[in-house]
């Protein structure tokens, strides 16, 4: 299946930390860039990083939550969906370089069609993140 790329445009304080996380700890590839942005290849979709120090301080001000499963997500999160070898590559990755997540890579729905694979961390800007992986990749919109 092929889906066009999105696009997300997203406030950090800095963008030397944001090239340290998205390129050197996740990996991206930096694309353009200018003064005060700069744009990465998030798994083929294209992520903006732009300085916005106002915004960052707002969000900071108050902590977002939303019950899936038990767990308190952040909201708003982005991420992307990846084969289960690749979740389970960045997961040791990540937990390797001592990353702090907000929610620790799991399984949640377990034996049911949503089943997935998930974790949730901030960038340095406190930009949540979800990167998941389903057990069938084929149930990723079902709903029984």
């Amino acid at each position: 299946m092929s889906i066009p790329p999105f696009h997300l445009a997203f406030p950090v304080h800095d963008l030397d930390a944001a090239r340290n996380f998205y390129g050197a700890l996740l990996g991206c590839r930096e694309g353009r860039s200018d003064r005060d942005w700069v744009d990465y290849d998030f798994h083929g979709h294209q992520i903006v990083a732009h300085v916005a120090p106002a915004a960052v301080a707002a969000r900071a001000a108050g902590e977002d939550r939303n019950a899936v499963d038990g767990e308190a997500v952040p909201v708003p999160h982005f991420g992307v969906v990846l084969p289960m070898d690749q979740w389970q590559a960045l997961a040791d990755r990540l937990t390797g370089a001592g990353l702090d997540f907000v929610i620790e890579p799991t399984v949640r729905f377990k034996g049911q069609p949503g089943e997935q694979a998930t974790m949730f961390f901030r960038d340095p800007s406190g930009n949540a993140l979800e990167i998941k992986a389903m057990a069938d990749p084929g149930k990723l919109f079902a709903k029984d």
